[in-house]
């Protein structure tokens, strides 16, 4: 009546899968610590400790499998992933890497630019304590790029729509920031 042989089958085929779905997930969960250590160091100044991070999570996102398994993990580990390494390239080398040397999609390469603003905010208020009000400034500039590329998308009313509004929240922050520091400067 039953063949269990292929019952037998089918059990080690989910077995397989549930393994690979907690590796990604493990994986996933390794590539957000990684990148949050290598963003926090850039926040800190300490771009040789970043690097250190950095060079890691390039051999870790290697490892990721495009299939997340349903866990939605691995795409945002990718858009960790993304914020961490165009953070230390736009404070190292003062530009935007793109997706493609970055070898992830469109969506989670904008999505992480979404998350970058945030941490570009936090890091131009870090300036502004150090009293380097021109760095804030470029920093304010740059946010004010992406938020005017992000504006000549026609995004849905998705996630992607609901982060991009980010950009323009953390923009906001910066130019209210920028605008005190100029009234109390005279």
């Amino acid at each position: 009546m039953i063949d269990k042989k292929k019952f037998d089958d089918m059990r080690r085929e989910i077995d397989k899968l549930e393994r690979k779905r907690e590796e990604a997930i493990e994986l996933s969960r390794d590539i957000i610590k990684e990148s949050k250590l290598a963003i926090y160091a850039v926040i800190r100044d300490n771009l040789n400790e970043s690097e250190k991070h950095i060079e890691q999570l390039k051999k870790m996102i290697i490892e990721l499998p495009k299939d997340d398994y349903d866990t939605g993990m691995a795409g945002v580990a990718r858009q960790e992933y993304v914020e961490a390494i165009t953070l230390y390239y736009y404070v190292k080398e003062n530009k935007l890497i793109a997706n493609d040397e970055l070898k992830v999609d469109i969506y989670d390469y904008l999505a992480g630019l979404c998350d970058l603003t945030g941490e570009l905010m936090r890091k131009a208020v870090n300036l502004v304590i150090k009293d380097d009000v021109k760095g804030a400034e470029k920093i304010r500039d740059f946010v004010d790029e992406i938020y005017h590329e992000f504006l000549k998308f026609n995004l849905r009313n998705g996630e992607l729509r609901k982060k991009s509004d980010q950009i323009k929240w953390n923009l906001e922050k910066l130019e209210n920031m920028m605008y005190d520091l100029k009234i109390k400067r005279g």
